[in-house]
């Protein structure tokens, strides 16, 4: 099971975000991209209005005290936004200036907001080196980085290690073959109806089948960035990879649009699928008491590589913030590795920061640290300002492809079609 801690990372402290004298970085040769102005030294002051989705929104205010209570001057205000609502919602504040100073933003919503020319660029002096590489490429727009990333998540396979035993497997496979194999021997073996549970096609199957295909090495842009590049041969391969799990009927393609995930793992109907850390607590409640010992989770088996999707929020500050410096200060204390740790005790959000992943909160739970393993690799979608238009096709043809048996290499050179005709929107 999980376990919290507010345990004080003093051993990593030096890894944390640093704060130096030095301003804009434009024009230093080496400088990658335009970075914000300097933040000022001293304590954070006023009001620091804050725009947070779900539960973080939620949550969020049992920590603020602590920042409150380093810098007397500053009080912090959450507003709690429903997820439903939170992207009409900051468009709309956008449009009327009359955004918070501080939001937690989705992150592929980050290109969208860079191009309404609606963020402050990070700070200079914010060292982006202490976060996850794939987290922190989801701030970045045109080179730029637009924020911080505050929590993180990624994609592991989770597998009944019971019924992998019963099925002669008492290792966990590190390719595509053993994966399929093992799926494979579930059912033959163990009883299992369906070897693994993948989504076939609809809503968001592209944070499936992109693992996948990023550890057979795909690129999703080319032309040095700038263009949509999905009818690419590694896709391809991932994608008949994807297929062939459908095709053989080792997964169902006739599974509900509404998840039956849990139950079906804990009964063993379903003894593998992929998904990310929130699923530990769940299906831990449909297994019962001990079930957290017949399970386990691996990392993305490789085709060249191992990698996965890597999710989460970022942090960012409104150009129009009326209080810069305090914002800004405030973001950079949430990314502290102390502060991490605590909000992941009390929210389970996984922290963006590596050394964070160093407190024993974290590192004594071994499927955790899988996750953190996984994490090195992740991989996040382009920071293109069109993605969720044009991945909406993809998902509309991937249901094809794993309903339908339609072929790989025509659903992908329609996406590819539908991409270039919507454009990067950069």
């Amino acid at each position: 099971m999980r376990r919290t801690s507010t345990t004080s990372l003093a051993l990593v402290a030096t890894l944390a975000l640093t704060v130096s004298a030095c301003g804009r970085s434009d024009t230093t040769e080496d400088a990658a991209a335009a970075t914000g102005a300097a933040v000022a030294d001293g304590k954070a002051t006023g009001t620091i209005t804050v725009w947070a989705m779900g539960a973080e929104g939620e949550k969020l205010p049992e920590i603020t005290k602590e920042f409150e209570a380093a810098n007397p001057g500053a009080k912090v205000e959450v507003t709690a936004i429903p997820w439903d609502a939170a992207h009409d919602k900051f468009t709309t504040a956008i449009t009327a200036n009359k955004t918070p100073d501080v939001a937690m933003v989705g992150t592929t919503w980050m290109g969208e907001f860079a191009g309404m020319d609606a963020l402050d660029p990070t700070p200079g002096e914010i060292d982006t080196s202490v976060f996850f590489d794939g987290a922190q490429k989801t701030t970045e727009v045109g080179g730029t980085s637009y924020g911080i990333p505050w929590y993180v998540e990624t994609r592991l396979v989770y597998y009944r290690t019971d019924l992998a035993e019963k099925a002669g497997i008492t290792t966990p496979p590190t390719d595509w073959a053993g994966l399929k194999d093992m799926a494979k021997a579930m059912q033959d073996k163990a009883g299992a109806k369906y070897g693994i549970g993948l989504q076939a096609g609809g809503v968001g199957s592209w944070q499936s089948v992109m693992p996948f295909a990023w550890s057979a090495g795909a690129d999703l842009t080319k032309d040095g960035g700038e263009a949509y590049n999905f009818d690419s041969p590694e896709l391809l391969k991932a994608a008949q990879y994807y297929q062939s799990f459908f095709t053989e009927g080792i997964a169902d393609k006739a599974a509900p649009a509404t998840p039956t995930t849990e139950p079906d793992f804990a009964s063993g109907k379903v003894p593998m699928f992929i998904s990310g850390p929130w699923m530990m607590s769940a299906v831990e409640k449909a297994g019962g008491e001990g079930f957290e010992d017949k399970y386990d989770v691996m990392q993305i088996p490789a085709d060249t590589q191992s990698s996965s999707f890597v999710g989460g929020s970022n942090l960012v500050v409104f150009k129009n913030t009326e209080n810069r410096d305090s914002a800004w200060k405030f973001v950079q204390w949430l990314a502290e590795p102390e502060t991490q740790v605590d909000w992941y005790g009390v929210s389970t959000d996984l922290p963006s920061v590596k050394s964070a992943w160093q407190d024993p909160a974290l590192a004594d739970d071994s499927k955790l640290a899988v996750f953190g393993k996984q994490l090195e690799t992740a991989q996040a979608p382009p920071s293109f300002s069109t993605w969720e238009q044009v991945v909406s096709t993809f998902d509309t043809e991937m249901e094809k492809v794993t309903k339908t048996g339609a072929d790989p290499a025509a659903a992908l050179e329609t996406v590819q079609s539908q991409a270039e005709s919507i454009g990067t929107g950069n």
